[in-house]
């Protein structure tokens, strides 16, 4: 899909576009309920969330630390840069006897604008048994390198689909 072949889907009422979302992106809190399933269990059940909206990408959630069942995040190797964002490091989430290495991500010393994220974690979606947001299982975004939560409040199409990379 090239740029010129992006067809906006219209949203519809209770809807959102991810290109109507800005960029730089925008933090914005939310009291949806988010609960997120992995090792068959729930290590996360919170009302306190911040979404990331960014032009093309579905949200990301970004949860406080201690909303996470204790022991369930662990260092991991690894480390990315965002333009707005700063510095990220990495966290495998572990439950029982499951583990997703580098599953989580978290932004120690935020950029000016994004200081909310402090003390936040974001996690793959499609590396958890299940995300839901206000009670709607998530969609995980395509591609390995983002981690966008789609529900059926949000359209695209997104950035991650094959032929986007270009974007």
């Amino acid at each position: 899909m090239t740029r010129a072949a992006i067809r906006r889907i219209e949203p519809q009422p209770g809807q959102e576009s991810v290109w109507d979302y800005p960029r730089p992106p925008r933090v914005e809190p939310t009291t949806e309920r988010v609960v997120i399933r992995f090792g068959g269990e729930t290590i996360v059940d919170t009302t306190d969330a911040v979404r990331v909206l960014e032009t093309s990408h579905p949200p990301v959630y970004y949860l406080p630390r201690s909303a996470f069942a204790p022991g369930v995040l662990v260092p991991a190797p690894g480390a990315s840069f965002c333009e707005f964002k700063g510095a990220a490091a990495y966290l495998t989430v572990r439950s029982g006897s499951h583990e997703a290495v580098a599953a989580a991500w978290f932004y120690p010393r935020p950029t000016p604008g994004f200081e909310s994220l402090a003390d936040r974690v974001a996690v793959y979606p499609s590396a958890m048994d299940s995300c839901e947001v206000a009670g709607e299982r998530v969609t995980a975004q395509a591609g390995d390198f983002y981690g966008g939560w789609i529900t059926s409040r949000v359209v695209g199409p997104f950035k991650g689909e094959p032929g986007t990379l270009g974007w």
